[in-house]
């Protein structure tokens, strides 16, 4: 996460303090917090009237904002960026807990168990709604092929990746093939494309086909084309993403709005905007904090998105998270986000 450096530092230890103190106040019943309150919660030998000032000063600096002029302050989202990347302090995962979840994410599980698992743990560790974007097949490494001869000019294809999931596709070809001709195809593709993945297998091999049409042989052509045919992406495969526990959205004040709620519901059902969102978040290398509209959403103007990606031999096939208000407890929330990505990573990689 980005640090907040060049407004952080015009922050003395005291404003920095009751900034804060407010913000924990805050996360913590969602009321705005009073200079008395303030005063009591900071446990600082300072009068009302100079937390006032203190206060005036950051409301100056657009960190927090009084929704009614007699009412106490809230954080603003600019105050929740600041708290979030130069203030908080992440706390760490409880080692018993962490033992829970390892046991929850076994890697002995398929990918599809292992995902709903991850969605659902952080959902109920966080009472928020938990987000998980489902890993394009295509992105999964290739461990295995074969090829079995069909009637009527096909075959099965049998492609084994990420050690774990198993997909079969009739393809079919212009010619009649053999057994023997089709194992030779397969210990091709075995030998020399092992481990990767299979976008990166079909767009190598059409390389080749291209430039070397003229100059293979025909069980080269024959290698080259079958294996397009069977690791040719299914339309819609992977273009999907699970959600768990919106229903915890609605026990928050800021969200209680129904006609607020009916939007953000809308934006869960609205699958292009999520996806593209997800998708912006894979390519980070770490947790990613969006506070209100940061998300690129209007819809998400109170809440806040904490995101990590998940990986498979070091490369991101996806990434989960938790969408909750932004008076979320953060130090919490990003510990459990990254631990579940990172285990789920790990479950998910070949033993």
């Amino acid at each position: 996460m980005a640090k907040s450096k060049p407004q952080i530092q015009l922050l003395n230890d005291r404003a920095r303090h009751l900034l804060r103190t407010l913000i924990d106040c805050y996360i913590s019943d969602g009321h705005p917090v009073g200079s008395r309150a303030l005063a009591d919660a900071a446990k600082l030998d300072i009068s009302t009237a100079t937390i006032r000032n203190v206060m005036a000063s950051l409301d100056h600096m657009g960190l927090v904002t009084s929704p009614h002029t007699s009412a106490g302050r809230i954080p603003t989202d600019r105050g929740f960026r600041l708290y979030v990347d130069s203030i908080l302090e992440v706390q760490p995962m409880d080692e018993v807990l962490l033992n829970t979840m390892k046991q929850h994410l076994d890697p002995d599980q398929d990918q599809e168990t292992l995902i709903n698992t991850a969605n659902h743990l952080i959902s109920n560790m966080t009472h928020m709604a938990g987000i998980i974007s489902v890993p394009k097949r295509g992105q999964l490494p290739l461990r295995h092929i074969e090829f079995l001869p069909l009637p009527d000019k096909r075959i099965l294809a049998i492609l084994v990746v990420n050690e774990k999931e198993v997909q079969n596709r009739v393809i079919h070809v212009e010619r009649e093939y053999n057994q023997d001709e089709l194992t030779k195809i397969a210990n091709y593709l075995n030998m020399n494309f092992y481990g990767m993945d299979v976008f990166s297998v079909r767009s190598q091999l059409l390389g080749e086909l291209q430039n070397t049409r003229s100059q293979v042989d025909d069980l080269m052509k024959a290698t080259l084309e079958i294996a397009d045919q069977a690791l040719r992406p299914v339309e819609g495969s992977g273009d999907d993403y699970r959600l768990q526990g919106k229903s915890n959205l609605i026990r928050f004040n800021e969200l209680e709005n129904t006609l607020k709620l009916q939007q953000l519901f809308d934006i869960f059902e609205n699958k292009r905007d999520m996806l593209s969102l997800l998708d912006r978040c894979i390519q980070a290398d770490d947790v990613q904090v969006f506070i209100g509209r940061e998300a690129g959403l209007e819809e998400f103007g109170d809440c806040s998105i904490i995101t990590a990606p998940y990986s498979v031999d070091g490369s991101p096939i996806g990434v989960l998270g938790v969408i909750g208000p932004t008076r979320m407890q953060y130090s919490n929330i990003i510990s459990v986000v990254d631990v579940t990505a990172r285990l789920l990573g790990s479950a998910l990689n070949p033993k």
